[in-house]
C-alpha cells in the first residue's frame, strides 16, 4: 500500500472489541480487510491516503469489531525483567538492591516448577547461600511470596503512543493527553 505522497505505508490501527476495550493493534491491511469485510468500523482516521490505482482512502487509526468477541486474559510473560519489576528490583531474601539473579524457591532439582509462583529476585550472595536447597533447610524465606502479576493491557498500547498519528488512541486507552 502507497501512501498518497508515494511512500510506503507502515502505519498500525488500534482494534478495539465491540463494547470498546482495546484488544490489539494492527497493521493497515489487516484493518481495510475488517472494514471492507464488514467485521470492523472505522471510529477515527490517520492522517495518512492509500491510493490505489483507482479510489483514494483515508487511513483509519481506530477500529471497532462489529461484533464482541471473548479473548483470555493477557498475561504477563515470565521474563528476568518482569520479575525484577515485580519485586521492586530488590532481593526477596536480604532486601538489598544490587547486581540480581532469578532464584527458584523450590529447586528445579527438587521439583520445583519455572513458574511465576516460584521464582523471586535475589542478590548473588543470597542466591549463592539458598543454593540447591529448600527455604526451610537454608533458613531464608522470601519476604513475600512470589505472585503472578496482573497484565496491564494500557502499557501493551503505550510504546505506540510516540507516534503523533496516534494520539488519538487516547481516548479510547483512558490516557491523559500527553
Amino acid at each position: 500500500m502507497k501512501a498518497g505522497n508515494g511512500t510506503r505505508v507502515v502505519s498500525v490501527v488500534l482494534l478495539l472489541n465491540a463494547d470498546y476495550e482495546p484488544l490489539n493493534v494492527c497493521d493497515v491491511r489487516r484493518a481495510f480487510r475488517l472494514v471492507f469485510g464488514e467485521k470492523a468500523e472505522v471510529i477515527a482516521y490517520d492522517h495518512a491516503e492509500i491510493v490505489t490505482p483507482s479510489s483514494v482512502f483515508r487511513a483509519p487509526s481506530v477500529i471497532r469489531l462489529q461484533h464482541h468477541i471473548r479473548r483470555p486474559r493477557p498475561r504477563v510473560r515470565l521474563t528476568r525483567r518482569e520479575v525484577f519489576q515485580r519485586d521492586g528490583h530488590v532481593c526477596q531474601y536480604c532486601g538489598t538492591a544490587g547486581e540480581l539473579t532469578v532464584d527458584h524457591v523450590v529447586p528445579r532439582a527438587r521439583g520445583g516448577t519455572h513458574a511465576w509462583e516460584n521464582v523471586v529476585a535475589a542478590c548473588r550472595p543470597c542466591n549463592h547461600r539458598k543454593g540447591g536447597r529448600l527455604p526451610e533447610e537454608a533458613r531464608m524465606r522470601p519476604a513475600r511470596a512470589p505472585f503472578e502479576p496482573r497484565c496491564d493491557i494500557y502499557a501493551l498500547f503505550t510504546p505506540y503512543l510516540t507516534d503523533p498519528r496516534n494520539e488519538s488512541w487516547r481516548d479510547f486507552l483512558f490516557l491523559p493527553a500527553g
